[in-house]
């Protein structure tokens, strides 16, 4: 008799089980969430068959979608609504992980918030992908605004890299007018950088005003003392 391997997340099978239900009803909620990279992955494949369910979409699937989620009636037609048209044409492959700094869980029982902890947990973040939250989309539209500065400011273009391109395709591949939302992305992108470069530049026009006119009240101030009594002392000595 053959088993699947699983890892046990160091604790009971109960609550192994209630631990992944609640990791993966969240995921449906929100869409993105942070935990450490093993319960990741294996709430990666609880949802991964949520969602294949939801694409099945008849009453046995139902039934076994409820018995996963917590609170089915609020989740379960957002899974047999939105995230089966959005993922009706995707093969597979709904979720993915990615690794992301150490959760560090002991820092308040630490003396040094800087040392290194080696017990504290890998973390990741597990997210739909194709979603408004797809990592890997808005890290793809910031490189392409990265991309079009250098070559604006070069005054070549050279076009995208064989890398880029890839990540382009992934991430508009099987997302419904993907092109279209990544251009606009990185129009969006643009416009706050344009925005935050205007707001700089004021900023430090302030600040050279400000030390213009520090400088004039220096100047005002030293005539009047020189003026004074003590002044005219003082302009001797100097003398």
């Amino acid at each position: 008799m053959s088993s699947i391997k699983h890892r046990h997340l160091g604790v009971k099978s109960s609550h192994r089980s209630a631990l992944l239900r609640n990791l993966v009803t969240s995921l449906i909620e929100t869409e993105s969430i942070r935990t450490t990279w093993p319960r990741a992955k294996e709430a990666q494949r609880m949802a991964e068959k949520l969602i294949t369910l939801g694409k099945r979409n008849n009453n046995a699937a139902r039934q076994q979608a409820q018995a996963i989620l917590f609170r089915p009636d609020e989740f379960l037609p957002k899974l047999f609504g939105p995230l089966r048209e959005r993922y009706a044409n995707r093969p597979g492959g709904y979720t993915r992980v990615l690794r992301t700094e150490p959760l560090d869980r002991d820092k308040k029982h630490r003396r040094d918030e800087r040392e290194y902890n080696p017990g504290q947990s890998e973390s990741a973040i597990l997210e739909l992908v194709d979603g408004p939250k797809d990592m890997r989309f808005a890290l793809t539209a910031r490189a392409l605004v990265r991309q079009r500065e250098r070559e604006e400011s070069e005054g070549a273009g050279n076009g995208m890299t064989e890398i880029m391109a890839a990540n382009v395709r992934k991430v508009t591949r099987f997302r419904e007018g993907g092109e279209e939302d990544l251009e606009r992305e990185v129009r969006r992108l643009e416009r706050e950088g344009r925005v935050r470069g205007a707001g700089r530049r004021e900023e430090m026009e302030e600040r050279d005003e400000e030390r213009e006119e520090g400088r004039g009240y220096e100047d005002m101030n030293r005539n009047v003392v020189e003026r004074t009594p003590q002044g005219y002392d003082l302009m001797r000595r100097r003398r």
